[in-house]
């Protein structure tokens, strides 16, 4: 990120001015030939965007009000509802079921005593002890967000990690005294673990909801919850154990043989949460049931072969296949010709919230106390990405950057696509750069697509997704992520033990990420994605 004080008035005035002049500039130089005046003004705003969004001098949400505001202006969007219709985007409404649903998995210290379970089931050396705080980490970052996630996890690592070294031992960062590997590698492991783990669901982190949307938005295509945990689940499964190698195995190898008195503090917080309250056993079946639901609903083939099985009619089997699932026939509820289905994953989100209030679990003081921030970011991000597609600015960016890659071979092209998103999150954040690249990637799809293979769609999705996938891999900065600056501001971790092992990692994750993400595009993807 570029230094800058942003703290005073008068640096985030000054920083304020060079947005706008940056936007001045290319707002008022000469329009290519193959650009329409329309395309450079949305460039122009994805410009003013930019340098707040990297600089910082602007909360993300605050810059992202800005974009449907300044895109009317300039007349890319000539009504104001068009530029704000994004922030009613279904997935919008997906983010903010999930963020509500955590919620009241919070209020009952449920996902506490989901991580202190694995741990102290896991913990009987230090490197299983590290990778039971990773693996607690990802599998809550899939659901309570990547955020949340880390912001819950980095006390109790911090706790753990006293009973190992000793409350004395800690060693605050910029004291002066040597960081013990062990407590590198367990605050690494939750940051990373965060964001490999948040890479496993549609509402685990921003960039997942990004593509989605801009998917959905420019080209009419939908991944829904099932699909998109055949897309992550796997990565997250593959990757995981990886970062964990590396950093257990290679970077810092734990000099702690005993770490008994770790596992019985996570089995001491264990029993002092006690038995989980009526109210919290109702939250974690809403969760259990909302969970199953988002995966049965991605099953609509299965389900249609067991109604053939079991001897339904045709027409019954269509109605309720149709009433289940969605589609162009009638329904039980008697309409035809469109449905969106009951069992849509953005509906069952939404089923869960008032299931929290009538299991009298939740009241709305504890559901409206969400992330916003992130909700308004996404919006102004899908806003933008809308502005762009209907302005072409998108195919001319494309068109200009990535058409040099034309003719090379796949690998290359997953190689450039992937290492360019997880620079470019280095230096702002996955949000924002998913934000903005995702849908220059959509537009490359048109370029590519007769060399990857595939038509015109599905080389946009493929590379849509593996961009989106890259934008949580960014391991060397705060800035990166979101668990990246957690856990940073902690006060444990020194940012030259990230930076060494983030800059490992970024390297060794590109070539993984290349390497698997090939062998998806070769062997799984194509029988779902497109």
């Amino acid at each position: 990120m570029i230094q800058v004080d942003i703290r005073s008035t008068r640096g985030r005035l000054a920083v304020f001015a060079l947005a706008l002049a940056v936007t001045a500039a290319i707002a008022l130089a000469p329009t290519p030939e193959s650009l329409g005046l329309e395309g450079k003004y949305a460039i122009a705003t994805m410009a003013f965007a930019g340098v707040l969004w990297v600089t910082g001098a602007l909360p993300l949400a605050v810059t992202a009000l800005s974009i449907p505001a300044l895109l009317t202006a300039f007349g890319v969007f000539g009504d104001l509802d068009d530029a704000l219709a994004p922030f009613a985007d279904h997935l919008i409404f997906l983010f903010i079921a999930g963020f509500m649903l955590a919620n009241a998995l919070q209020k009952y210290d449920i996902d506490r005593r989901i991580a202190l379970y694995i741990m102290a089931r896991m913990g009987s050396s230090p490197r299983k002890l590290i990778l039971a705080v990773m693996i607690a980490t990802a599998v809550l970052s899939m659901w309570v967000s990547n955020t949340a996630t880390s912001a819950m996890m980095t006390p109790i690592a911090v706790g753990v990690l006293a009973q190992v070294v000793g409350r004395d031992e800690l060693t605050e960062a910029g004291d002066g005294d040597p960081t013990t590997n062990i407590q590198v590698a367990t605050l690494l492991g939750t940051a990373y673990g965060a964001s490999v783990g948040g890479v496993g669901t549609l509402i685990g982190t921003p960039p997942n909801a990004v593509v989605a949307g801009v998917l959905n938005d420019q080209l009419g295509y939908e991944i829904g919850f099932a699909d998109w945990l055949l897309i992550g689940l796997p990565i997250v499964v593959v990757t995981l154990p990886i970062v964990w190698y590396v950093l257990t195995y290679w970077l810092y190898p734990p000099e702690i043989e005993d770490v008994s008195g770790a596992r019985e503090e996570a089995r001491r917080y264990l029993r002092e949460e006690g038995e989980l309250s009526t109210r919290g056993r109702r939250v974690a079946y809403i969760f259990t049931a909302t969970a199953g639901l988002w995966v049965l609903g991605g099953l609509g083939g299965p389900v249609w072969w067991l109604f053939e099985t079991i001897g339904l009619s045709a027409d019954t089997a269509n109605v309720l296949h149709t009433t289940l699932f969605g589609g162009s026939g009638p329904t039980l509820f008697g309409t035809d010709g469109g449905y969106q289905g009951l069992l849509y994953y953005v509906m069952v989100g939404l089923y869960a919230i008032p299931a929290l209030v009538l299991a009298d679990t939740t009241e709305w003081e504890d559901l409206v106390d969400i992330d916003w921030g992130t909700i308004l970011l996404f919006g102004g991000g899908l806003s933008l990405a809308s502005g762009f597609a209907n302005s072409g600015a998108t195919r001319w960016i494309a068109e200009s950057i990535f058409g040099s890659l034309t003719g090379l071979p796949i690998v290359v092209i997953v190689a450039a696509v992937v290492l360019l998103v997880i620079f470019l999150t280095e230096m702002t954040s996955n949000t924002a750069t998913a934000t903005i690249i995702v849908p220059v990637l959509v537009s490359i799809g048109g370029i590519l697509a007769a060399t990857l293979g595939l038509a015109e769609e599905s080389a946009a999705i493929f590379l849509a997704v593996s961009g989106a996938i890259a934008a949580s891999f960014a391991f060397a900065l705060p800035v990166a992520t979101p668990p990246n600056a957690i856990v940073f501001g902690s006060g444990y971790l020194e940012q030259r033990d990230m930076m060494r092992a983030g800059v490992v990692l970024n390297l060794l994750m590109t070539a993984v990420l290349t390497v698997f993400i090939w062998l998806l595009f070769q062997f799984v993807w194509p029988m779902f994605l497109w």
